[in-house]
């Protein structure tokens, strides 16, 4: 059974949305939020596997409440769902690793095939004892064909290809601090991520001057 909380201040588009996971058999509706606010209280208070997050909500921006939810709850995947455009939330919905962008309207049959894509990747992970190159492809895709069959100890490969996306969207480079804030996790858990993939030449590393004119290491995705 997969647990769904939809955040949505619209509340005919979230009566629509919850239509439309009641014609997909294994998903509970936790319940539904109209506000950041609301979201925050509903992700503390239950067990939540996914969350449909709209970005126009009245009290905050669904893109800026990615940082909050993935210090908080890590382990939740979240679908955005918005009706605007603009290029600057796709951008940040890719720098906090959601599995999907989808834009306003969304019908049916593309809702339906988003949740089942969705489905077969949770109960594969769930499915999956041990971490090999074959798993590691069907995960990341492209993604993991540089990585080495045998992972280094203190490298987890769901935390590796997170680190490795947002590397990816970030042109201008990431120092292990930024990394940090955005997966949730310590500085010193980035670096070493972002150390080994410079060490299999995926990922490059430069000095550069930071606003207070010391040097700072920042990592750039070699592709």
């Amino acid at each position: 059974m997969i647990n769904v909380v939809i955040a949505e201040d619209d509340f005919r588009v979230a009566q629509i949305h919850e239509a439309f996971l009641g014609e997909i058999s294994g998903v509970h509706l936790l319940g539904k939020a109209i506000n950041a606010s609301d979201t925050l209280k509903l992700l503390d208070s239950n067990s939540v596997d996914l969350l449909l997050l709209d970005v126009y909500m009245p009290d905050q921006l669904g893109t800026d409440l990615l940082h909050k939810i993935r210090l908080a709850h890590p382990g939740i995947d979240i679908i955005m769902i918005t009706a605007s455009n603009d290029k600057s939330f796709l951008e940040k919905a890719l720098e906090y690793g959601v599995f999907q962008y989808l834009i306003k309207p969304v019908q049916l049959e593309q809702f339906k095939q988003t949740m089942e894509q969705y489905r077969k990747k949770k109960r594969f992970i769930d499915s999956t004892s041990k971490v090999n190159q074959e798993v590691l492809e069907q995960l990341f895709g492209n993604h993991a064909k540089k990585e080495i069959k045998t992972l280094p100890p203190g490298i987890d490969s769901l935390t590796l290809g997170k680190v490795i996306e947002l590397i990816q969207s970030n042109s201008d480079g990431l120092t292990s601090e930024n990394v940090g804030q955005k997966m949730g996790a310590s500085r010193t858990t980035a670096r070493r991520y972002l150390e080994y993939l410079v060490r299999i030449d995926q990922v490059r590393a430069e000095s550069v001057y930071g606003i207070v004119g010391r040097p700072e290491r920042r990592y750039f995705y070699k592709g």
